[in-house]
């Protein structure tokens, strides 16, 4: 089993997915990174379900990136998901968005959402952004 800490990418866009990783690349960042398309497949992953049962191929993650605005079930029902697992309770839940309305902001951090981020137009923003969180979130 990897020891180094997993993190788990919901969002919907294959874009942003493309630059995190690459952004954790850049950053010097080798950890492993999960995506999911939605946030019905990230409660799936996170509960171990449909097919992610295999722990040592689909660790607990220790850090999620979630977008709000994804299909099926969004990034407020996925933080509303996770408020009743306690089992859970140790990952940082990072929210990744193109909305930089307060009320989002306010809703997902009374929600349970560590820390809450606008999503960088710029490659070295989001490399800066990426460093920033895994010296803040990110540990094995």
């Amino acid at each position: 089993m990897n020891s180094q800490p997993t993190v788990l990418v919901a969002d919907d866009d294959n874009n942003d997915v493309f630059f995190l990783r690459r952004a954790f690349q850049k950053a010097g960042l080798s950890c492993p990174i999960v995506d999911v398309p939605d946030g019905e497949k990230a409660i799936s992953y996170l509960s171990g379900s449909d097919g992610f049962s295999d722990r040592n191929r689909f660790p607990v993650p220790s850090l999620l990136f979630l977008d709000l605005k994804m299909p099926k079930v969004s990034g407020f029902e996925v933080l509303e998901w996770l408020q009743k697992h306690n089992d859970l309770a140790r990952m940082k839940v990072v929210v990744l968005s193109s909305s930089n309305l307060q009320s989002d902001m306010q809703k997902a951090r009374s929600l349970g959402a560590h820390d809450y981020r606008v999503k960088p137009a710029d490659i070295d923003d989001m490399i800066n952004m990426v460093k920033d969180i895994a010296g803040r979130w990110l540990t094995a």
